[in-house]
Order: structure tokens, then C-alpha cells, then sequence
């Protein structure tokens, strides 16, 4: 905690963003949705420092959270979940007011590299593409995950008014997620792939990684039991990584055994044995 306090204290001696004119090397508008995230949101809006704007939309943290988010010059939106659809991603797109044409979404554990930058700076001026799957690099327990099955692709960067999430169930109320979980975005327009990667870096306790997860299962278990809803992405072996992972979720569940064959799919088959103690807790 002394830490943070010494970096909060820097950023309010040198303030920036809303306060002091800066370059802006790419005009997008970028949003992360937070709660409680002190640990995790300074990394994050230290590898923002190139975007033109920044909205950090909180679900009133009880921690620095919004303290180190004016800091460094974001916008903070308080968000209140009252059950039902929108959620908190999708609210932010249809309210804020970007002054931007492409949105980033990004996770408070989650930060770009300078060689991204770069890439996004290029991509963004093709005016065939309205938008872009970012991959992640894991990392889990302070080690990079380079086996497990754990590389993911998100469509993160999108043209404003091209993307909005998939509601899966409007059928939702203050005890599920107040946040787009496993809910993907849905482009209008033609997509490409980023050859480099976000690092997804999450420094919370596996405890709370492990409750975090169970929230998720349930909140999932709700979805696959109920009824379908005609604006969700739809389970398709050929389609994008979302899709194809859907698909084999909806054959795979009905397997007797199926998360043991999992594990053994992750830890076995895909080498997670090789990452160490990380992949076994992973897998």
C-alpha cells in the first residue's frame, strides 16, 4: 500500500490527461470496466498513455480504484446494475459520449505493449476493416502461460456504432455478473487478427481467482439451462475461436466425465505440465 500511495502521489504532482494538453498518437476511445482494481489498473492506464481519451466505468469500488484512475487523467462513470440487459460494457457504448471512432475494451488486467500500439496506430487507418481480434498473453500465479490451451482472442478494437455485445438472456438479475462475462461483441462489417497480443496480467489472489470462476460457472450453468436469445453468437465449428469454443462447449457438457476429460485435454494433450505448478493449477 505504501507503494501505491508514492504512485498516487507522483500522479497527482504531475498531472495529465484532462489536465494538461498531450499528444494523441491514437484517436481512439478506450474503456475498461472495473471493480475494486487498485492492484491491477495502474499497469493498465500506464499503457494508455498514447490514447486520446480513457473511461473507466467502476461499480463503486471500496478501494483507490477511482483515486488512481483521475490520477491519470480517465474519465470515472459510476455504473449502478440493477438487473436485466444492458450490462455495464454494453451501458458504456450506448451512453458515454466518445469523441472517438474506434473503441478499445479493455480488462483493468489487461495492458497494451509499445508493439502493439504501433500495430493498432496502422490498423485503425484501414478503411476496409471495422475491427480487430487482439490475442493475450497469460499470465497466472506471476508466470506466462505458454501451453494449456490458454490463448484467447477478443474482438477488442472496433469502429464506434460497428459493435455491440450479444445478449445471451435479458433474464438476469443483481446476483449474476453486473459485467459481459463469456457475452462476445457482434461486428457489423469485416474483421482482421493482430499479430501482437495484450498481456493479460492478474495479480489477485487464487482464492479469489477460484471464486471469480465459480460465479462464472454459475452464471454459465443459468444461460446453457434457459431458453435461447436470438441476439446471441451462435455455436459454429467454422466460425471465430468464440464461436467454435461454444460449439464444442454444447457437445462437450453432455459427456459423462466431461471436465476430467477436460483436464486431462489441457494438462495431457495441450502440455500444461510444462508451464509448472501455474499450468497445474490452470488446467
Amino acid at each position: 500500500m505504501q507503494n501505491l500511495a508514492q504512485r498516487l502521489a507522483e500522479r497527482t504532482e504531475e498531472p495529465r490527461g484532462l489536465h494538461l494538453p498531450r499528444p494523441v498518437r491514437l484517436p481512439i476511445s478506450a474503456i475498461i470496466a472495473v471493480r475494486n482494481e487498485e492492484k491491477n489498473l495502474c499497469r493498465c492506464l500506464e499503457s494508455l498513455n498514447s490514447v486520446g481519451e480513457i473511461y473507466v466505468v467502476d461499480s463503486l469500488s471500496t478501494d483507490s480504484t477511482t483515486e488512481i484512475a483521475r490520477s491519470f487523467g480517465a474519465h470515472v462513470v459510476q455504473f449502478r446494475y440493477e438487473g436485466g440487459w444492458p450490462k455495464k460494457r454494453q451501458w458504456a457504448l450506448d451512453t458515454l459520449p466518445l469523441n472517438y471512432g474506434w473503441v478499445l475494451l479493455l480488462d483493468a488486467d489487461e495492458s497494451l505493449t509499445p508493439e502493439l500500439v504501433s500495430e493498432i496506430e496502422t490498423a485503425i487507418r484501414n478503411p476496409r476493416v471495422n475491427g480487430y481480434y487482439i490475442g493475450l498473453d497469460m499470465y497466472f500465479l506471476r508466470r506466462r502461460l505458454r501451453h494449456c490451451g490458454a490463448s484467447f482472442y477478443k474482438l477488442s478494437l472496433f469502429r464506434r456504432g460497428k459493435g455491440h455485445f450479444e445478449c445471451r438472456t435479458s433474464d438476469q438479475d443483481t446476483s449474476m455478473c453486473d459485467m459481459e462475462v463469456h457475452e462476445h461483441v457482434m461486428l457489423n462489417g469485416p474483421t482482421a487478427t493482430l499479430s501482437e497480443r495484450l498481456v493479460h496480467r492478474n495479480v489477485t489472489s487464487l482464492s479469489r481467482y477460484i471464486q471469480k470462476h465459480d460465479e462464472y460457472s454459475n452464471w454459465e450453468a443459468r444461460l446453457w439451462s434457459g431458453a435461447k436469445n436470438r441476439s446471441e453468437l451462435s455455436p459454429d465449428l467454422f466460425g471465430s475461436q468464440a464461436q467454435r469454443r461454444r460449439w464444442l462447449k454444447q457437445k462437450f457438457f453432455k459427456v459423462p466425465g466431461s471436465s476430467v476429460w477436460l483436464f486431462f485435454y489441457r494438462y495431457v494433450l495441450r502440455l500444461g505440465f510444462l508451464d509448472g505448478a501455474p499450468g497445474l493449477f490452470y488446467c
